[in-house]
């Protein structure tokens, strides 16, 4: 049931914020900023120093908030996911697929969002229990590639990350990612310590998820009306 929330959540927040960050203290205050602008979903990675102790403390920050929800990436192995678990992630998210760390995950029936690029990559990490697929990184191959996949592959769900900004957003919702993942493009104003930037920067994004959104449900309901 858990795993099933998650994956719920993940798909009503829309986006997924890759946080990375040169310490504790810095994770915390951008996942303040972050969830302050309307960002529900982040994505610590393990380049952070001491990330599973950031994990920890953002998940007891926002314990009482059920829309909230905090996962690990850049979790490489088994071990690393689950230290990241056990430190309250929600759901696990690597560069590439590991037999191993699917099946960690599938134990604790936690999400695992591997890495792929190759439809190959992407059945296998589906058959080994991979509700979501990361389409890493993105930029390389665009959204055209998602629309050839899902033709012989349209139960994949697929969560593009790199390179995605408020500019190409679109592109990538209208080909069916209903999950994006955004790195540089929001944390920018980060890298200056400004914590209150990163929160406008979540807003403008969020506007414009919202925006795809609804009309998609407005034209969805204008075919059924």
């Amino acid at each position: 049931m858990q795993k099933l929330l998650t994956l719920q959540a993940l798909e009503k927040n829309g986006i997924v914020a890759v946080l990375r960050a040169e310490s504790v203290e810095k994770a915390l205050k951008v996942s303040d900023a972050l969830i302050a602008g309307g960002i529900k979903s982040i994505e610590l990675t393990f380049t952070v120093p001491n990330a599973d102790t950031a994990i920890k403390k953002i998940v007891e920050n926002y314990q009482d908030h059920d829309d909230v929800v905090v996962g690990a990436g850049t979790v490489l192995d088994a071990a690393t996911a689950r230290i990241a678990l056990m430190s309250g992630a929600k759901f696990i998210v690597a560069p590439t697929f590991d037999a191993d760390t699917a099946a960690i995950c599938n134990l604790y029936q936690v999400p695992y969002i591997p890495g792929c690029m190759t439809v190959n990559e992407m059945k296998t990490a589906m058959q080994a229990g991979a509700e979501i697929i990361k389409l890493f990184p993105s930029n390389i191959v665009g959204p055209t590639f998602i629309k050839d996949v899902k033709a012989p592959l349209p139960q994949l769900e697929i969560m593009p990350s790199g390179g995605i900004g408020l500019e190409n957003m679109a592109d990538w919702y209208h080909v069916g990612c209903k999950v994006l993942g955004v790195g540089g493009s929001l944390l920018k104003p980060a890298a200056a310590d400004d914590f209150a930037g990163v929160t406008e920067a979540a807003k403008s994004f969020v506007q414009k998820y919202q925006q795809l959104r609804e009309a998609e449900e407005s034209k969805l309901s204008g075919q059924y009306a």
